[in-house]
């Protein structure tokens, strides 16, 4: 049992004094959570400084550190960001919570670290050399077709094919269901129907027999990418976790005792297979050793692939953070109007100082390029400009991404319509690209520290080794440290040269200097590949050569740019799922086309059409509420409660005057987008 801690005044008083502004304090509900290292559940509105909460009990923690059981915290989140938050905060008054046995990280990473890699070694008898999906997705083609023993000519046949008509490595995952191994059509999908495809069917589907033969085939082919490649895919680690504690029932103990404390921030991101493996091992029907506490807000649950309907199930015991330092007044009385999960107690406070009135930007099909002009002039009306301070335009559906027919219905709008610069893949930074400019372009954007430039450089030598299939002395692809370490074994100079380079080009990408550092790098490959007695190919030289910069623009095109100027003015321009957790001054939500419910006159696609009683000022009834509109008003709910001062939403004049010409003018301020 996790040993006895009280949290006195001073405990929190001195966390204040690290985290807190000068004079400020938690309140009541703030420290009532910090006090109580039950298990429980956090429910906390947006801007309500729940993370804030949690970093005061870890400082607190830190000072009872060691346990005198030996035990010690688990603290993991849902992405990078956040941990890396965390650590910024927090790290350098907490050595001891940073390191054994304590352990600070992304869902991901704890899978890895202590249930993946542990089972994969054991199974294998070595360490798997990359968890990754784009690494994944090059070894299923790089060893596609391939012949597995036990199978005869007929069989291997049926099965490549299938595999090759369902695109190779999207079309199956692993699972452990019912005591047995099974291909799913997704990590939380049903089990995988294998038929030959409809398109190749000529009358004749596989016979049964042909079909286990072909899921048998699968199987064997997914772990032979494991085992010879060394390589698995995120969804893979999950699948080796549930085996690991079904099969070797120890390792949940073992996690118990080992983490006496656990907290995992961001709840609500978790999908289904994250969520069922952490209560499998830390709540284990009301059992385990640890006390386990969950925090987040249901209401902001749009990154888990179940959709509207969350796994999160309350506990017993339910502690709330009402009041938020984001917030207005104005607009937390908007906000709350979309919270899906509202219970009869349910309310948002809004505590930040300012009487700016959301608004509604009204627009038709000739003024939708004007919207964010508009939108930019009620910003400096309210004198909210400040370049310092973070305005954002968002919007849910960003792109339509082949399907010409869609792009040019003007009844379906996306992001892409409202601004045509913006283009998704500049928003979505990748581990892997298809050329050596996408590594310079997007990590030179994104990053203004050498750490991540340089490591993105050597991405992409890793890259191109792995399409010149070059490997490391155990004939598999390598990683940056053993190409590092080959390297200087093999001569010290070229080392210390790889080294000059590598700082002196990112030093260049983060001054914007792209060109130059891609001419040098191109020119450095040869040298490079020398260095591991290697010349360059045709693929090789493709990979290097491509240019992958938008093509030049004439007069008149827009500029492919996520970023909006107005002078000096700018705003980024992006998705409602990328500015989740962020706080912003002022925000600009543009409705988007979502499917289509109902046909003619009644037929809903938007999130007004949804959401309009929730517009009007009434409450939305979850019980009775269909799925798309859940799906939406979570997406409203995020995306509105960005602000601290300037929220405004944009909505074409026909769905305005059909649904929300009724709008309290007390609450909104109603503009017509101007010519």
């Amino acid at each position: 049992m996790p040993q006895v801690i009280n949290v006195s005044d001073e405990d929190i008083s001195y966390a204040e004094k690290i985290l807190l502004p000068v004079g400020k304090v938690f309140d009541p509900e703030g420290r009532a959570f910090i006090r109580n290292l039950n298990t429980i559940d956090l429910q906390a509105v947006p801007g309500s400084g729940k993370t804030t909460a949690l970093l005061a009990k870890l400082l607190i923690l830190e000072r009872k550190l060691p346990f005198a059981d030996g035990s010690g915290a688990l603290v993991i989140s849902h992405t990078n960001a956040a941990i890396d938050e965390i650590k910024e905060k927090i790290y350098k008054h907490c050595p001891k919570l940073f390191s054994y046995p304590n352990y600070v990280g992304t869902i991901q990473g704890f899978v890895d670290q202590f249930l993946a890699i542990p089972f994969f070694i054991s199974k294998f008898k070595k360490k798997p050399n990359r968890i990754d999906n784009q690494i994944y997705d090059e070894a299923v083609k790089r060893r596609f077709p391939l012949n597995l023993n036990g199978f005869e000519k007929q069989e291997q046949s049926n099965a490549r094919y299938y595999l090759k008509a369902n695109n190779y490595e999207n079309v199956y995952r692993l699972a452990y269901r019912n005591g047995a191994v099974c291909l799913v059509k997704s990590i939380n999908g049903d089990e995988l129907d294998i038929s030959r495809p409809k398109s190749k069917l000529n009358g004749k589907d596989f016979t049964d027999s042909e079909k286990v033969r072909v899921k048998e085939w699968l199987i064997k082919f997914k772990l032979s990418i494991m085992q010879t490649e060394c390589v698995m895919h995120f969804d893979d680690a999950y699948f080796l976790a549930e085996l690991y504690i079904n099969k070797i029932a120890p390792v949940k103990i073992l996690l118990q005792k080992r983490f006496s404390f656990v907290f995992v921030d961001e709840m609500q991101d978790m999908d289904a297979h994250q969520y069922d493996l952490l209560e499998n091992i830390f709540y284990d029907y009301g059992h385990a050793l640890s006390k386990y506490q969950r925090i987040g807000d249901k209401n902001q649950a749009i990154f888990n692939s179940v959709k509207a309907d969350e796994v999160w199930t309350d506990r017993d015991e339910v502690l709330t953070l009402s009041g938020s330092q984001r917030l207005s007044k104005p607009v937390a009385n908007v906000v709350k109007k979309f919270a899906l999960h509202a219970g009869q107690s349910f309310e948002i406070v809004g505590l930040h100082e300012s009487n700016v009135k959301p608004h509604i930007l009204v627009f038709d099909d000739e003024t939708i390029k004007n919207i964010i002009p508009s939108f930019i002039e009620i910003l400096k009306e309210s004198n909210l400009w400040r370049p310092d301070k973070s305005v954002k335009v968002i919007c849910w559906n960003t792109d339509w991404k082949d399907d010409e027919v869609s792009r040019q219905d003007p009844k379906k709008l996306r992001l892409e319509n409202y601004y045509e610069g913006y283009r998704k893949e500049q928003s979505v930074p990748r581990l892997d690209y298809d050329c050596l400019k996408s590594y310079l372009l997007n990590y030179a954007k994104e990053k203004r520290a050498l750490k991540p430039v340089r490591q993105n450089i050597l991405n992409a030598f890793l890259k191109l080794l792995r399409l010149e299939k070059i490997y490391d002395p155990s004939n598999r692809p390598y990683t940056i440290n053993k190409l590092l370490d080959f390297v200087r074994d093999c001569d010290a100079q070229k080392y210390e040269e790889l080294n000059l380079n590598l700082y002196n080009w990112s030093i260049e990408l983060i001054k914007g200097n792209v060109d130059t550092v891609w001419v040098e790098i191109k020119t450095y490959a040869h040298v490079f590949l020398s260095i591991l007695s290697k010349s360059i190919t045709t693929v090789g030289l493709d990979f290097i050569n491509h240019d992958s910069s938008p093509a030049s623009v004439s007069v008149g095109q827009p500029v492919i740019s996520n970023v909006y100027f107005d002078g000096d003015i700018e705003i980024e321009v992006t998705s409602v799922h990328a500015v989740k957790g962020q706080t912003h001054s002022a925000t600009l939500y543009l409705e988007s086309y979502f499917n289509k419910d109902g046909k003619g006159e009644k037929a809903k696609s938007y999130e007004s059409e949804r959401l309009a009683p929730q517009f009007l000022g009434g409450n939305l009834q979850k019980n009775t509420a269909g799925e798309r509109v859940k799906q939406s008003a979570k997406m409203v709910y995020v995306g509105f409660s960005r602000p601290t001062d300037l929220l405004c939403f944009a909505i074409h004049k026909s769905r305005f005057d059909k649904y929300l010409s009724g709008i309290n003018r007390v609450d909104w301020v109603v503009v017509e987008v101007a010519p």
